[in-house]
């Protein structure tokens, strides 16, 4: 029997995130020390009225890419605040999504969350901070 990859061990943990796992079908890519990349179909589901992707659609995905970085064999960590700055359309088919680590303290946390889809446009620049609930 083999022993699990860290990517198959991120997405069987973080697979119990329905909402943005089966809702919106983001998967994780990527996964290392406080890094996570995911990325997400554009779906008619995700759109707007005039056809871009919706703001809360993109939001997801960088809030689910964060969670996976600041908390894959990390103590448990939950948004405190959260900036989101929308950059430009996506284009493409896809959207993603890379969460780095900025500063690691104590008991918080702050990553920065680039997001661009698969033509490589810039969509939106993230920034969240966390606070770790088990030091």
């Amino acid at each position: 029997m083999s022993e699990k990859t860290d990517l198959e061990e991120a997405r069987e943990f973080f697979g119990g995130d329905f909402y943005a796992t089966k809702s919106t079908g983001i998967i994780i890519d990527e996964v290392g020390d406080h890094y996570a990349r995911c990325s997400m179909e554009i779906t008619r589901n995700h759109q707007n009225a005039y056809g871009g992707v919706m703001g809360g659609a993109t939001f997801t995905l960088a809030d689910y890419t964060f969670a996976v970085a600041s908390n894959f064999r990390q103590p448990q960590t939950v948004s405190v605040t959260s900036q989101i700055n929308f950059i430009g359309m996506a284009k493409g088919t896809k959207l993603i999504s890379e969460s780095h680590l900025i500063k690691d303290g104590r008991s918080t946390c702050l990553y920065s969350i680039e997001i661009k889809d698969d033509l490589e446009n810039k969509v939106a620049f993230v920034t969240i901070s966390g606070m770790k609930l088990k030091a």
